[in-house]
């Protein structure tokens, strides 16, 4: 689409650059920039212009464009704003989607912005009406009705008694007290929402003080279903725009190669279409070929998994070589390149594992030396408990070979779910693929081998009754292994086909026949690559001197042993990369499944009562609230593989990829880490309504005692609190008595420095297990993760108020013998460390109002901090950047001392902390 800056408003020019939200004001048919101070804040007669910029995990930004019409504005004033997004659309490259938004009728996603609702206030600009603002010296008498399970719309009704009815939740606003009556149908998940409304009036209109009080019963409503119409991809032509008419919504789609008159021209007959005769209120969506919604391809029969990735950045890049042209700053037009991160598993790896092959109906428990060994054709359980927040965890879940049957896979996940039934149902359930293994499963198994063939029953049976030859691993044959992985405590060896097709340029391989071995190193490969081969030899053929070979001088010998050279690849096999998250509500009913996104989220919008999704490509979570029915508990797993079967995001996600199912109360922090997450919350009992009404009458009270016993965090080899036959070592798995001749690289041996103790033992043999703390997440009620005594706990708890930061240790090398004296006095100076936090946070509390509060921590500038700094401080929790302002600058900024910004509620803290760039 031809753009020239002519047909562009002044107002949007350097609009989207960054993530955040940007709001016009249509004044006098032009839009005006409103401050970040009235973002929220909406009039009943002025029609609006929205832009959220989203910084996506690939370093591209994602825009959303809404235009927010009142119910009391003009139809000349809704055709500008409608007008005015076509335009800021073609500003920001023409690839944004765009959102008609009416009062009461908003999409969630644009409720999502403004969380927990919004409440338009009577007024406008050009409908000459006057803006009220109220205030608690003109507080009058109001009734709303709120409206959603999800994301609330909240309207104002006359305050009588015929607006009442059983379906909804109205709030009752007087001078001194709120009231809130729950409707007989409604849901307990609509009143919890509610709840929040009321907060949000209590703090907004009351300054946080007046009684709250709820009338009506307590009963579970029904799900509506939601029907879509079907249609074919191919009836959209790129030269062309089209309308798509789905009674409440109507989707305007425009083809890539149509012009800005043609588009407007178009949005102009959506807006003449929602004002048919008889026709309700309408959203409209504007959606640009190659950037369609979910929503809008889940109204088509068929559409396309492939897209055309040279057409993502097209416009961008020529609308940021036109503004660059006249000096305007296209920093955030522009890609940025994605952060490259390894993997991290999220969970403490200090913990026990016990590991159990399936034969037929049976599984029997592996030794520790057998644990790290699978078979193809096989099937296994896990067990891997760990010490968590407030109690051991457990991660026990089925992996499946690729050549392994459907029954035993079926008995495998059977007895699982037996196991984690005997666990109370506190167990994070996973189902595992080969190939398809996450992090956290790797890491916890560290040294992984994989052999083609089988060991159970029901292997043999299959192939014996199918005529298949038996291709189980014998130590004497011939077999070839690929080696991968990222350091000692996460490597793998596969075996594959003894070909050269089986051979990558990326990879370094083990070949073998009977005592004959060669090590292959890929061109590709680097030299911590190529140690990990001496790793993996240990296990696979010890006490032997291999024939290293690097790719491109290989012996005849080696080439005979593969069957003659022949064309290999040269790619890396790449796993499953992690997505942006997306969270969905669930319903399941009769084996069907129906969800809805919830865009936006956080901790706050998991329901007791229902079955949530959260799904980041890679993996998937299913999480399931303590209210949830145990018929559709026991279904957990089942919904996680029928939304695979979906494919609701239309990402062409395999059905191996990796499920987590997760009960409420026993999150892990490879979950938490996706929220700001409050322990305190998952701790509490009752439906959603009753925690919302105790927070919001009682504010959150500390975790009770016996859920507070923190342990103590282990960096030596082993857990002094397990007995010796529960220890995990690696160094069981090996012969203590082997010989090696086999050199390394000084850049090896720095590597390996961190993971083992050279004087201890050889260097060629595997080390002995050590675990990385992977610490869960940080919020304001977490005392410091050390080992105190029960009292000491208590006592620091309860005057928890100030963010603490757990940093993760750094791995460390401690000898068998010298580990227990170690932990022993390191648990004497946490002891020693907790008295005098608790001391020093005695005298701080003793501070009187407008005295100054004592700085503890690194104290940073607020120009290092703020999030468009130019010199950003580096190694901080950017989720708390405030608490690194000294407490005059916070005071000089924040208006309020420390203390009394963290006893506001978490939404308003974080609107402040918005405004002043902090978040």
């Amino acid at each position: 689409m031809a753009v020239s800056m002519r047909e562009v408003d002044p107002a949007f020019q350097g609009a989207g650059q960054k993530a955040g939200l940007e709001i016009w004001r249509i004044e006098n048919f032009q839009p005006v920039a409103i401050p970040k101070s009235s973002y929220g804040k909406f009039f009943t007669g002025d029609a609006y212009v929205i832009l959220k910029t989203t910084a996506l995990k690939s370093g591209a930004l994602r825009n959303d464009i809404h235009y927010w019409l009142g119910e009391n504005s003009s139809q000349d004033e809704a055709g500008a704003a409608a007008i005015k997004t076509v335009e800021l659309d073609a500003a920001l490259g023409g690839r944004a989607v765009q959102y008609r938004e009416v009062q009461g009728h908003e999409t969630d996603r644009f409720l999502s912005y403004f969380k927990p609702c919004i409440i338009p206030q009577s007024g406008g600009m050009a409908s000459g009406f006057k803006h009220i603002e109220v205030n608690e010296h003109d507080h009058k008498t109001r009734m709303f009705l709120c409206e959603g399970k999800h994301a609330i719309r909240v309207k104002e009704v006359p305050f009588a008694r015929s607006s009442l009815n059983h379906d909804g939740i109205f709030i009752l606003d007087t001078k001194s007290k709120i009231f809130q009556f729950n409707g007989s149908n409604s849901s307990i998940q609509e009143r919890a929402k509610a709840l929040e409304v009321v907060q949000y009036v209590k703090d907004a209109y009351h300054e946080g003080k007046c009684d709250v009080a709820t009338v009506g019963n307590i009963e579970k409503g029904q799900p509506v279903p939601v029907v879509a119409d079907k249609l074919v991809r191919q009836l959209l032509d790129t030269n062309k725009c089209y309308l798509l008419d789905c009674g409440f919504e109507v989707f305007v789609w425009m083809g890539r190669s149509t012009s800005l008159e043609e588009r407007k021209s178009a949005s102009a007959s959506a807006e003449e279409l929602s004002h048919g005769p008889g026709r309700p209120k309408v959203q409209i969506i504007r959606v640009i070929e190659g950037f369609e919604t979910t929503i809008f391809r889940a109204k088509f029969d068929t559409w396309p998994r492939t897209v055309d990735v040279s057409l993502s950045e097209d416009g961008r890049g020529k609308v940021a070589a036109l503004l660059k042209r006249q000096g305007v700053n296209v920093k955030g037009l522009m890609k940025a390149s994605p952060v490259k991160e390894e993997p991290q598993p999220y969970i403490d790896c200090t913990g026990n594992l016990q590991v159990w092959r399936v034969s037929g109906n049976e599984k029997y428990l592996l030794s520790s030396s057998e644990q790290s060994m699978f078979y193809s054709g096989d099937c296994y359980i896990f067990q891997y408990s760990f010490p968590g927040n407030d109690k051991d965890e457990y991660l026990l879940g089925t992996w499946f070979g690729k050549e392994s049957t459907l029954e035993e896979r079926s008995a495998a996940v059977s007895l699982a779910t037996n196991m984690v039934e005997s666990l109370k149902s506190q167990a994070v359930q996973a189902r595992i693929y080969e190939g398809k293994e996450p992090i956290q499963f790797l890491t916890i198994f560290q040294s992984l081998i994989v052999f083609k063939g089988g060991m159970s029953s029901g292997y043999k049976k299959f192939r014996t009754e199918n005529g298949l030859e038996d291709e189980t691993y014998t130590p004497e044959g011939i077999a070839l292994f690929r080696v991968q992985g990222c350091g000692p405590d996460n490597m793998q060896a596969i075996q594959v086909n003894p070909v050269s097709s089986s051979l990558n340029s990326s990879y370094c391989y083990i070949l073998h026949s009977g005592n004959t071995v060669f090590t292959w190193s890929g061109s590709l490969t680097t030299s911590n690559k190529q140690e990990l081969v001496e790793r993996q030899l240990d296990m696979i053929k010890p006490n032997i001197q291999p024939k290293p070979q690097k790719e491109g001088s290989e012996s005849e010998q080696f080439w005979s042993l593969l069957g003659g050279k022949c064309e290999y690849p040269s790619q890396n096999i790449t796993r499953e990369p992690e997505s942006d998250p997306h969270l969905f509500s669930c319903t399941f009913s009769n084996g069907n499944l129906k969800v809805s996104e919830i865009h936006n989220f956080t901790q706050d919008d998991l329901m007791a009562e229902d079955v949530f999704i959260l799904y980041c490509h890679s993996d998937i979570f299913v999480w399931v609230g303590q209210q949830v029915d145990a018929k559709t508990r026991l279904h957990a797993l089942n919904i996680g593989e029928k939304f695979l079967e979906q494919d609701f995001l239309m990402e062409n996600v395999s059905l191996e990829t990796p499920i987590f199912v997760i009960m409420e109360g026993s999150e892990p922090s490879f979950f938490t880490r996706f929220f700001s997450w409050d322990f305190a919350k998952s701790a509490m009992h009752g439906n959603s309504f009753q925690r919302k009404l105790n927070i919001l009458k009682n504010g959150l009270t500390p975790i009770l005692l016996d859920k507070l016993k923190r342990r103590t965090p282990t960096t030596h080899v082993g857990r002094s609190s397990l007995p010796d036959k529960s220890q995990r070592s690696r160094s069981t798995s090996f012969s203590p008595d082997r010989v090696r001749v086999r050199g390394r690289s000084p850049a090896f041996n720095a590597l390996a420095a961190n993971f083992e103790n050279p004087s201890a033992r050889n260097l060629s043999t595997p080390p002995p297990v050590v675990r990385k703390l992977y610490p869960k997440s940080i919020t304001p009620d977490s005392p410091a993760n050390v080992a105190p005594k029960a009292e000491a706990i208590a006592a620091l708890t309860a005057t928890f108020e100030r963010p603490t930061q757990t940093m993760i240790p750094k791995m460390t090398k401690v000898s068998p013998v010298t580990s227990t004296k170690k932990s022993e006095t390191n648990s004497k100076e946490s002891v020693n460390v907790m008295n005098s936090r608790i001391e020093s946070l005695s005298i701080q509390e003793d501070v009187k109002e407008g005295e100054a509060e004592d700085d503890q921590g690194p104290i940073f500038p607020y120009e290092r901090l703020k999030t468009t700094s130019s010199n950003p401080v580096s190694e901080i929790d950017i989720t708390k950047r405030e608490t690194y302002l000294s407490s005059v600058e916070f005071k000089e900024k924040f208006g309020m001392t420390k203390n009394a910004f963290y006893k506001l509620p978490k939404w308003k803290q974080n609107k402040l902390k918005m405004a002043l760039q902090l978040f």
